[in-house]
């Protein structure tokens, strides 16, 4: 049968992620890999889980852990979340809140309930390869979304009309970005909010990494901000989109968001039709440990990534040439490099595995329309000081003999924007 013939048409838009692939070179011992922006598995609080796992299965209440539940998610969980909302300046309750699996599900929810052929989403640029992969298979076009930018709003809409759509969300992640790691001022999540009324759209508020401050002041969260303007939650167009996945176990996709009740109740109909609801015996599980031991797990991570961090930016310092950036995050798990103009992160990938063993992930990939080829993402979460140290050594001899050797290239390269 030819499958092409059946499929629908969304289907062309869905391709296969850089960083999946990427993460098969885990099980080769001689990479160095920088790729995967995932946590380290020697952090995990498998002790913890594995109590929390025994409690939760033995007992009078061990069938409902492996039960069928609601779809809107575990209710002492979604207690607790709303609890740990309320200490970031959103109080809500637990029906403001829909657990999900991992919040990649809710991406994948948000497009499907805002998006219709042609309609604009407004994206960071470069933004996570994630949520593009999660909106493009409902069709969307990007605009480029920048709150510190002086273009007119009014711009924005003409060009969404004429492509025959509207102007639906913006999204983007405010703190510790992926891929870039840095962090949205607070004069820029107000301007984005300000913007947000003007187009009358919603904002996606992607905070994985929110938790994962190393130093500097923490800003408030562009939900939080609009809260205060507003004193409702129900009146906010801010949906804010939460995660275990970076701080207690991504192997157990737990995820949520926290939106105004409507917005909640359609995103519950699309789970009921999606998956019934997420893994009770996960939540259970997840609650248990949250409760037990979050904050100073929290504390720990946040040393140990915090070194590593450190351990980059020095590796980096010393053996970058002259012509490379990079960001400084204060905090998450990424580092941005932007390469001298005529080189391409991807072409330089495949010289690294061959000749110096070291991984990341090419930046073209987190561009929505493919551009700015000469940048690429480090991860350092899953590497130890003197990994990155070698790793950082080896990657920037390669850079300065790729550097010298280079001709330009046929493809359209430019600049990474990178504030």
């Amino acid at each position: 049968m030819d499958w092409q013939k059946v499929l629908a048409e969304r289907n062309t838009r869905m391709k296969a992620s850089e960083i999946r692939e990427l993460l098969k070179l885990l099980d080769q011992p001689e990479i160095i890999s920088f790729a995967g922006g995932i946590p380290d598995p020697a952090l995990f609080p498998t002790q913890a889980f594995a109590d929390a796992m025994q409690a939760t299965l033995t007992g009078p209440a061990s069938g409902g852990a492996l039960q069928y539940s609601v779809s809107e998610g575990y209710r002492p969980l979604r207690d607790w979340i709303a609890g740990q909302m309320a200490d970031i300046g959103v109080p809500c309750d637990a029906d403001n809140i829909l657990i999900t699996s991992g919040s990649q599900q809710a991406l994948d929810y948000l497009g499907k309930l805002f998006l219709d052929p042609d309609d604009t989403a407004l994206v960071t640029w470069p933004t996570y390869m994630g949520a593009l992969g999660a909106f493009n298979a409902y069709q969307p076009r990007y605009e480029r979304l920048d709150p510190h930018s002086n273009r007119p709003v009014e711009a924005l809409a003409e060009a969404a009309a004429e492509a025959g759509g509207r102007v639906k969300f913006a999204y983007l992640s405010a703190d510790f970005a992926n891929p870039t790691g840095e962090t949205l001022d607070r004069a820029g999540r107000e301007a984005l909010l300000d913007m947000a009324e003007s187009l009358d759209i919603a904002v996606i508020e992607d905070a994985a990494y929110q938790v994962l401050r190393y130093d500097g002041a923490p800003v408030a969260p562009i939900l939080a901000l609009e809260l205060a303007r507003k004193g409702d939650l129900e009146a906010c167009r801010t949906i804010y989109c939460g995660s275990f996945s970076k701080v207690l176990s991504p192997g157990l996709r737990v995820g949520w968001v926290v939106a105004a009740k409507p917005v909640i109740a359609r995103l519950v109909l699309m789970k009921q039709a999606a998956d019934l609801h997420s893994p009770t015996l996960n939540q259970i599980a997840t609650d248990h440990v949250a409760r037990a031991i979050f904050p100073e797990h929290v504390a720990r991570l946040r040393s140990v990534y915090a070194a590593r961090r450190d351990a980059m930016l020095a590796a980096l310092a010393q053996h970058m040439p002259e012509g490379v950036r990079w960001t400084k995050p204060e905090g998450g798990m990424f580092v941005w490099m932007t390469l001298p103009e005529g080189m391409d992160g991807a072409e330089l990938l495949a010289q690294s595995l061959k000749t110096e063993k070291v991984a990341f992930v090419p930046g073209r990939a987190f561009f929505a329309d493919g551009s700015n080829g000469n940048t690429l993402r480090l991860a350092f979460s899953c590497a130890d000081e003197a990994m990155i140290a070698e790793g950082m050594k080896r990657l920037g001899r390669l850079i300065r003999a790729h550097h010298s050797n280079a001709t330009p290239l046929s493809v359209n390269v430019t600049a990474a924007s990178v504030q």
